[in-house]
């Protein structure tokens, strides 16, 4: 099993129990998307994003069943995103990730096409307009997400720190304090952008998120990249416990006539 059949997001799999659940899953900002680069629109008002991660305090890392996620302290704004396509400055709340089971697969956005090995989410709610982040993930203008294309080559030496402590974290349900973790060494060095209006890519699927996906991907080796593909999407007690959390990405959805703004000319 697959993290798509898991999800109910295989293209073979057919109307399922899963979209009957959701019905948003057919909705009109639906995430992720296929980035086509020759009909994005150059918008020279969008403004550099500032991100300022510089006074985060990570908690911990954990295996929710369909993602490893680290969460952040965010009951005040020090660790915010701001500008480029934001109103107001945004609170880091989460980040997790998604892969494939090769090179070629494993990222759920994708450019002209082509897909990554995986893919960053640094997810970021509005506390300026809302109390809580359940309430903003309700909200049209709830969430704001950076996605971050991870390729393979050369090993990435700040993200071993994660990476040795995915063993922690193998089973669904499993839970360790991470701390001192700042993502600001899992950012790309240039931060050209393209953005859309979209939804959260796993149930409920609100369609409540500012997409923000950056286009210069980061670098990772295949060994880091081999132990995200170690971890499990069941706890170690079901039957199904050998089955790998790999594949847990949902497939580009229909633009539905939604403009992909970009920061930056081709």
């Amino acid at each position: 099993m697959t993290g798509q059949h898991c999800w109910g997001y295989g293209e073979d799999d057919g109307p399922s129990e899963w979209y009957k659940s959701f019905p948003i899953a057919q909705g009109d900002r639906q995430s992720p998307i296929d980035i086509v680069s020759s009909q994005t629109t150059y918008n020279p008002n969008l403004k550099p994003l500032v991100i300022s991660y510089e006074l985060c305090t990570s908690l911990s890392i954990s295996n929710n069943g369909h993602s490893v996620m680290v969460d952040f302290e965010d009951h005040d704004d020090k660790t915010v995103i701001s500008g480029g396509p934001l109103e107001a400055p945004y609170r880091l709340k989460q980040f997790h990730f998604h892969w494939g089971t090769k090179q070629n697969q494993g990222s759920e956005h994708t450019v002209d096409g082509k897909s990554f090995p995986c893919e960053l989410h640094l997810v970021h709610w509005n506390a300026k307009k809302y109390s809580s982040f359940g309430e903003a993930a309700g909200a049209p203008d709830g969430l704001a997400v950076i996605g971050i294309f991870l390729d393979t080559a050369d090993e990435h030496p700040d993200m071993n720190r994660l990476t040795d402590a995915l063993y922690m974290v193998k089973f669904k349900g499993t839970k360790a304090q991470f701390e001192n973790f700042n993502p600001t060494c899992l950012l790309p060095s240039e931060q050209d952008y393209w953005t859309y209006p979209g939804s959260l890519t796993t149930p409920p699927l609100n369609e409540s998120v500012l997409w923000i996906v950056l286009k210069n991907p980061i670098y990772v080796s295949e060994k880091q990249m081999e132990k995200f593909r170690k971890t499990m999407f069941f706890t170690g007690e079901e039957e199904d416990a050998r089955i790998h959390m790999v594949n847990n990405f949902r497939p580009p959805q229909p633009l539905k006539g939604r403009s992909v703004q970009a920061s930056f000319q081709s």
